[in-house]
């Protein structure tokens, strides 16, 4: 938290209601899913969520616990595939996250298949 490593990537763009969520930030505490340790859940409930487009690293860790979670929480969840990577610590951690997360609900989707004229998806 706080270093070069955890700065966004200069070229990303966000949408004007897109909310940024910090978790893992406790050194005493791992936290995959973002919904670990954050008011996230109740964030989303209040702004009355249905569906949530999951993106970030890693695919076979952060992204999959996530997912869970808000699949387990009675969330939608489109998964975008092109703002996904994977940790692949052994061959194939990865493609199988996808289809765990598939398996649970999730759609998998890219950036092409959104329209962004919607402000809110």
């Amino acid at each position: 938290a706080g270093s070069k490593g955890a700065r966004f990537a200069p070229g990303l763009k966000l949408p004007v209601w897109a909310a940024i969520v910090d978790k893992g930030n406790r050194p005493d505490a791992e936290a995959y899913s973002a919904f670990d340790g954050t008011n996230l859940g109740m964030r989303l409930r209040r702004a009355r969520a249905s569906r949530l487009f999951v993106g970030g690293l890693a695919t076979d860790y952060c992204v999959l616990a996530t997912v869970r979670d808000a699949l387990d929480l009675g969330f939608k969840v489109c998964v975008l595939q092109d703002a996904i990577r994977a940790v692949d610590l052994h061959e194939g951690d990865g493609a199988e996250a996808v289809r765990e997360m598939q398996r649970l609900g999730a759609r998998m989707v890219t950036l092409d298949d959104l329209d962004w004229s919607d402000p809110a998806p």
